[in-house]
Order: structure tokens, then C-alpha cells, then sequence
């Protein structure tokens, strides 16, 4: 197979595919207006918008299927992303690499296929716009041309997706994104009766750096906090930039026992930093657990309050 040129890093492209925050969604219509556009310019069955996860393959939009997802192991798509082309395949039969893959011997039957792989923002393939049907057919090379076209309509939709979740700043989710992913987090956690914490950070002494090191540095800072952050912290857990000098993360999974675990090698992290830098890293935390309070608005509070405390008895030991 050809697509060598691929940056297939695996853990930076589910880290761009999560980043979205698309994965496990309800349907739109910004996406689904696209996949009957191509079903109707294309007359074929079957179209999707597909994302390819760590095991499996979901659907964000679905125009004549009846499933949400397959197995990464069995798809079609999983090769697409690494095609530097679109991939098409007049007749999986006739194609050894297919012939014998469920999908293909089983439902939906699998005949023809043609999928053109999507971008993130951060130009990591990460699922694909696909045409299928359950008859051989053909393709020229003016439809693959108009698939491409279709497919940089979806790609402009995840740069929009992208502008309202994520901190352009640091490049971590925003307050929104945070609160879309934490409900999903959050629900996931109950359903399988774990514990989840809550930690809000707040940046010590960043006026002080903003006032004599100049914003330029402040934002040095809020990148490295940041940083640090995606390093530290698991990439199930959910982390963001609030605003200002305000970070949060929900730990999923987590009891209170190993908090201190995680503190601690955040701490590490930012020590390290700090042995590189004339100007230092250094924060108040405050931490709530699900068992404690179970609406995100109340964990965020109970967080904040314990922070500030905390922030304030620094202060007051300074002073002191």
C-alpha cells in the first residue's frame, strides 16, 4: 500500500482525533448535509463520515447503514488514512486485501469503495468521507476529484468545530470544549459507577509576571502550564484553560487515594520547568470528588472555593 508519507505518530493522531471532541456525538446537519449531497451526486447507497478510533471505526454521519460503528480491524477506512490518494475499490472481491474481510462477506456487503481520507486541523489523517455500495461500479477521475471536494467541506467543518472548543492560546479545550467533554466524561463514570475528581488550578503571581516580564512571557507561561498539563495528566481525562490564568481537569477514574499520585507528578513537571526558566511556574489547586458533589457546575464551584482558600492561606503565610 502506498501512503508512506503519512505522519502515522498513532498517539499524536487520537490525541487530534480526540481534541475534536466529535467521537460518540448526536448527528448534525453540517455533517449530514454533506453525506446526502454525495449520496445524491454520486447515486450510491451508502455514505459516510467516518472517524477511526483506537479500535474502532464511528460514524459521525450516516446516510443508508444501520449500524454507529465497526471494528477498526475489519475496515476499509482504517486503509484509507493511510492512502496518500483517495482509495477506491471497484470490486473488493477482486481485491485480495478485502475479499475476505466481514465487512465485505457479511453485512453491508461491501462491493465497491471509495474513501477519502480527512483531516484534523493538525493535518493528522483521522477517519475518511466514503461512498459504498453492494455492487462493483466505477469511478472516474472527475468523481474522485468532486469526493476530495466534498471531503475538504467536512475538514473546513472540524476547523470550525476546532475555533469554538479549543484555547488558541494554549491549544487545549476551552471552557466550552471542557464542558462538553466533562458531561460526556461524567456520564460515562456513572454509568460504570467510578469515581471522578475535579482539580482547578489557578497560576500564582502571573500579574507580576505579566507586569514586569511583559504579556509575551505571560503567555510563555500559559503555553508551558499547559504543556505540562497534556504530559501529566492521561489522555482520558479532560483538561482546559478556563480563562485568564485558570485550568481545570477532570480525572475520570480516579479515587481520592491516588490523587496525591497525580499532584505529585505535576509538581514534577512544573519543577522541571522551573530549573530551565528565570521565571517560575507556581499554582493553587483545589480538588472535588463526584462523591462529594455530582453536577459539573457544583464540582467546578466546590473546586474553586477550595483553591481560593488555598491561594488566600499562601498569601497570608507571605504576608506573615
Amino acid at each position: 500500500m502506498s501512503g508512506h508519507n503519512l505522519s502515522y505518530d498513532e498517539k499524536a493522531r487520537l490525541e487530534a482525533l480526540q481534541l475534536l471532541q466529535l467521537l460518540d456525538t448526536p448527528a448534525e446537519e453540517r455533517f449530514d448535509r454533506i453525506t446526502r449531497i454525495a449520496k445524491r451526486m454520486f447515486g450510491v447507497p451508502t455514505v459516510l463520515i467516518t472517524l477511526v478510533d483506537a479500535d474502532r471505526l464511528w460514524f459521525k454521519s450516516i446516510q443508508g447503514l444501520d449500524v454507529k460503528e465497526a471494528p477498526r480491524s475489519e475496515s476499509l477506512c482504517a486503509c484509507a488514512i493511510t492512502e496518500d490518494a483517495p482509495l477506491v475499490v471497484a470490486n473488493t472481491l477482486q481485491d485480495e486485501r478485502f475479499a475476505h474481510t466481514p465487512l465485505v462477506t457479511n453485512y453491508p456487503n461491501i462491493r465497491f469503495y471509495a474513501g477519502c481520507a480527512l483531516r484534523a486541523p493538525s493535518n493528522h489523517k483521522i477517519g475518511t468521507l466514503c461512498l459504498i455500495d453492494s455492487q462493483p461500479r466505477e469511478i472516474c477521475d472527475e468523481d474522485t476529484a468532486m469526493l476530495q471536494e466534498l471531503a475538504s467541506l467536512v475538514e473546513q467543518e472540524f476547523k470550525a468545530t476546532t475555533l469554538s472548543t479549543i484555547d488558541e492560546l494554549t491549544n487545549i479545550s476551552n471552557r466550552r470544549g471542557f464542558m462538553q467533554l466533562a458531561q460526556q466524561a461524567l456520564a460515562h463514570c456513572e454509568r460504570e459507577q467510578q469515581t471522578a475528581c475535579l482539580l482547578f488550578f489557578d497560576l500564582d503571581g502571573f500579574k507580576q509576571i505579566n507586569d514586569t516580564l511583559g504579556h509575551a512571557v505571560g503567555d510563555e507561561v500559559l503555553i508551558a502550564f499547559a504543556q505540562i498539563m497534556s504530559r501529566s495528566f492521561r489522555t482520558s481525562d479532560v483538561f482546559a484553560r478556563l480563562g485568564g490564568d485558570e485550568f481545570v481537569v477532570l480525572l475520570t477514574n480516579t479515587t481520592e487515594s491516588e490523587l496525591h499520585y497525580v499532584l505529585d507528578r505535576l509538581q514534577q513537571a512544573v519543577d522541571a520547568y522551573n530549573s530551565n526558566h528565570d521565571h517560575k511556574l507556581a499554582y493553587s489547586w483545589g480538588s472535588t470528588m463526584t462523591d462529594q458533589a455530582h453536577s459539573l457546575d457544583t464540582l467546578l464551584l466546590c473546586a474553586d472555593k477550595k483553591m481560593y482558600s488555598q491561594k488566600a492561606q499562601k498569601s497570608n503565610d507571605s504576608q506573615g
